[in-house]
């Protein structure tokens, strides 16, 4: 099985301290930790990357390609504004899922549009840290279809 990519956008370090009626008290560490202990299970190899800026996402999922069968990308408040990423994603010709830890569709409408989930294989959110377990799940699921 290949390696994945987990990638977290902007303010994604924050979290557990930042807005938790939102986003909840679990750390970007403990979701690390969570997904390594899960991704184990799988037999799937991680990478864990977090930056608050766009041309650092950009470069992580050119450098993706050839390295990792797959991109969990939580990219926060860029999923409504990067046309960058969505490029890099087409580029990159990797299956990438959309991750968010709250429902965006039950939040303000600019949260409604995504340019990520345009090249997407699949979206989930709403679940919390939970989502990215459910993310990994996918993602194997995925790859062994593809063959």
């Amino acid at each position: 099985m290949p390696s994945i990519l987990i990638l977290n956008g902007p303010n994604l370090n924050l979290l557990g301290t930042r807005q938790p009626e939102v986003y909840g008290r679990t750390t970007l560490a403990d979701i690390e930790t969570m997904c390594r202990a899960h991704a184990e299970t799988l037999g799937i190899d991680l990478e864990f990357a977090q930056s608050n800026h766009e041309g650092a996402l950009v470069d992580a999922i050119h450098d993706a390609r050839g390295r990792h069968g797959g991109i969990i990308l939580n990219a926060g408040a860029y999923t409504h504004t990067s046309v960058a990423l969505m490029d890099a994603i087409s580029s990159a010709e990797l299956p990438t899922i959309e991750l968010h830890l709250s429902n965006v569709h039950a939040r303000e409408s600019f949260r409604h549009i995504s340019y990520i989930s345009k090249v997407a294989v699949g979206v989930i959110c709403g679940f919390g840290a939970q989502g990215y377990i459910l993310a990994l799940d996918a993602m194997r699921g995925h790859l062994e279809r593809a063959g």
